[in-house]
């Protein structure tokens, strides 16, 4: 029963894991800046200070805290074999917490928060997210 049912296990090579990780972060982390560019040209003031204020915590913030994450992520998939599921390109516990997270977004995107505050925090976690892929491109590239 077990073997018919792995054979529809998307199994890849650590590299499509890596590749994949890569993609994630540098896809979310642009989608994020680009729906705050959207919040933050709706505004009237268009303040390019909250642009640069979300960008600079965004880059302390990959730094100090994705940067790490980043790389016990690819610590992880470089110790697995090839022919590892595609979903393994996380823990289940990180699963988890991309869930909530993205649970987050949408209460605060219907939430009454100011649109600065939003878009400031698009820009912090989207330049965030984009920055700490450079790893992952990194270990892939290296491959």
């Amino acid at each position: 029963m077990l073997k018919g049912i792995a054979r529809f296990k998307p199994a890849v090579r650590r590299n499509t894991l890596l590749l994949s990780s890569a993609c994630l972060w540098t896809v979310i982390g642009l989608l994020l800046l680009v729906k705050g560019g959207y919040r933050w040209y709706q505004l009237p003031d268009h303040n390019p200070l909250i642009i640069a204020v979300g960008i600079f915590v965004g880059s302390i913030k990959s730094f100090w805290i994705l940067d790490k994450s980043a790389r016990r992520g690819i610590d992880r998939i470089l110790n697995f074999a090839d022919g590892t599921c595609l979903g393994a390109v996380y823990s289940s516990k990180t699963w988890i917490l991309v869930l909530c997270m993205m649970g987050l977004g949408v209460i605060l995107r219907n939430s009454s928060f100011p649109v600065q505050l939003l878009c400031f925090l698009y820009f912090t976690i989207g330049w965030a997210l984009l920055f700490s892929s450079r790893l992952a491109w990194r270990e892939w590239l290296r491959r």
